[in-house]
């Protein structure tokens, strides 16, 4: 009996090592998929998470509004000029990450739930709007498209600056 349980142990934790390397393997092959499957999702590209879009790192998220500086504006060429952000929003970084698109990002002291409902309405009323998306209680993320181009937001509500919410946009023209 003992050994048929040792076996059964062995099975599953090959099947969960395998499952987990399976998982692995498809993580780093999607992170460097091609541009425009990055911007529409296809790649599992995860933006807010600090993982890879195109060759560099995305910036840190962890800084608090009050110890940031506003990243020089306009933005490069793949991201709409237009783009409305949250009031008390601070955008502190776009990097131009060539065939993945312009990475945007920024923190607000406007909450998790109003960021969530503002990307909902008034962003979508600006004519970019959710092709898909999902909601949990501390993240959402959409790929959104409009005014001749897509791409995919994410925010978070910070883990090191209570009240307040970090976001990424992901933009690429059509």
């Amino acid at each position: 009996m003992r050994t048929g349980r040792t076996v059964a142990a062995f099975v599953v934790a090959a099947v969960v090592g395998a499952a987990l390397t399976a998982c692995s393997v498809e993580h780093e092959q999607d992170s460097t998929g091609a541009g425009a499957a990055a911007v529409n999702g296809e790649t599992g590209v995860e933006l807010g998470s600090g993982e890879e879009v195109g060759e560099e790192a995305a910036p840190d998220l962890g800084t608090c509004v009050a110890d940031l500086t506003e990243a020089p504006s306009p933005y490069p060429r793949g991201f709409p000029a237009d783009w409305p952000w949250p009031e008390g929003t601070v955008v502190y970084d776009a990097e131009d990450r060539g065939d993945y698109g312009v990475v945007v990002s920024a923190a607000t002291t406007t909450p998790f739930s109003d960021v969530l409902d503002f990307l909902n309405t008034d962003v979508q009323q600006a004519g970019y709007v959710v092709t898909t998306g999902e909601t949990e209680e501390r993240d959402a993320e959409a790929d959104w498209e409009g005014e001749g181009f897509r791409g995919r937001w994410a925010i978070r509500t910070s883990s090191s600056c209570p009240g307040e919410t970090t976001i990424q946009v992901l933009s690429t023209r059509e």
